[in-house]
């Protein structure tokens, strides 16, 4: 069996870089969709689901409004250099990474430029996901924590098979 050429491994990591940029892209695309919806649909007219329901919110701080008093500009600019840090974090680790670590890299990726998008043109986050006991939230919101808790998930457990 002959090794694979330097133009095979390159095309290889290009081709998984892209699809985890394609999945990113396709997350932000689901969320900002639902945001155009929410802003539509549910001012005044929430929707009652039972344990979710769908009722229109903005946020201007980050999670759990922390920073909802700082200028707009600082939340953007700061909520930007962790989005393009874990932009780089994706494109770096792709290539070595397994399947699982790349696509918890694009959900963060993914939710953190839809809310950073969604935030740019007035300093707020729209939410429109309640359960009555949790903050307002929006499905960038989902994806960033699932993707943080993947990649936890995978930490610990890289961590016991290293030490076993």
């Amino acid at each position: 069996m002959t090794a694979p050429t330097a133009d095979v491994v390159r095309s290889g990591i290009l081709k998984r870089r892209t699809g985890l940029l394609i999945l990113a892209a396709l997350l932000a695309g689901t969320d900002l969709g639902l945001k155009a919806w929410a802003q539509e649909a549910l001012p005044g007219a929430p929707i009652e689901g039972g344990p979710l329901d769908l009722r229109l919110a903005f946020n201007s701080g980050v999670a759990f409004s922390f920073g909802a008093d700082a200028p707009a500009w600082t939340v953007i600019g700061v909520t930007g250099l962790i989005t393009t840090a874990v932009a780089v974090a994706l494109w770096r680790t792709a290539p070595a990474a397994s399947r699982p670590w790349g696509i918890a890299l694009a959900a963060i990726l993914g939710g953190a430029v839809a809310n950073l998008i969604d935030r740019a043109p007035d300093g707020q986050v729209t939410d429109y996901l309640h359960t009555g006991w949790w903050p307002t939230f929006n499905l960038a919101d989902v994806f960033i924590v699932c993707g943080g808790l993947l990649i936890v998930a995978l930490s610990w457990r890289t961590d016991r098979q290293e030490a076993a």
